[in-house]
């Protein structure tokens, strides 16, 4: 690496750097993507805690790359983290956004969370909720630590693991 390489080069003890430096190889790999399936699209880099966030909006066609329950969404980010692993070779916890659906659904679950919560606190009988993925249960566990009285936890096993929210 000559020196100029090495004073452009992301410093690797410097988390910030190293996490914008993944946003934009992950917006460069999306880029060519929406290419190959001629979709229009406005590409979004932000960095949130430890983790690289990537959002696409802005296309019409963009529904199509979120799929039914957001599984193609999963799949399509999943691929964007392999192709950034494959250029740093350092594994890549980037999260993807697409149509604004993650977003959409994380308000969803945290609301889903708050009305069990209540409802638990207000009844004082524990509910089961439905099967989720972890990203899920995280934001609903989130959403029920903010309610006084109850607590939840995770019950089952993958892919059929569900939150249970318990009085306290």
């Amino acid at each position: 690496m000559t020196n100029a390489e090495a004073e452009l080069a992301p410093d690797p003890d410097n988390l910030e750097e190293r996490l914008v430096e993944e946003g934009e190889l992950a917006a460069d790999y999306l880029e060519q993507l929406l290419d190959i399936l001629d979709y229009d699209g406005d590409i979004d880099l932000d960095v949130e805690g430890d983790r690289a966030i990537v959002a696409i909006d802005g296309g019409d066609d963009l529904n199509k790359l979120v799929g039914k329950h957001g599984e193609v969404l999963d799949a399509v980010q999943e691929l964007t983290r392999l192709a950034v692993q494959q250029s740093t070779g350092n594994r890549s916890r980037l999260m993807l956004d697409i149509a604004n659906w993650r977003a959409a659904r994380r308000q969803e679950l945290s609301d889903l969370g708050s009305t069990v919560a209540q409802r638990v606190k207000n009844t004082g009988v524990k509910e089961s909720m439905k099967a989720m993925t972890p990203f899920e249960r995280k934001i609903v566990h989130d959403a029920v630590a903010l309610v006084s009285g109850v607590r939840s936890e995770s019950e089952g096993e993958e892919p059929q693991r569900r939150v249970v929210v318990l009085p306290e």
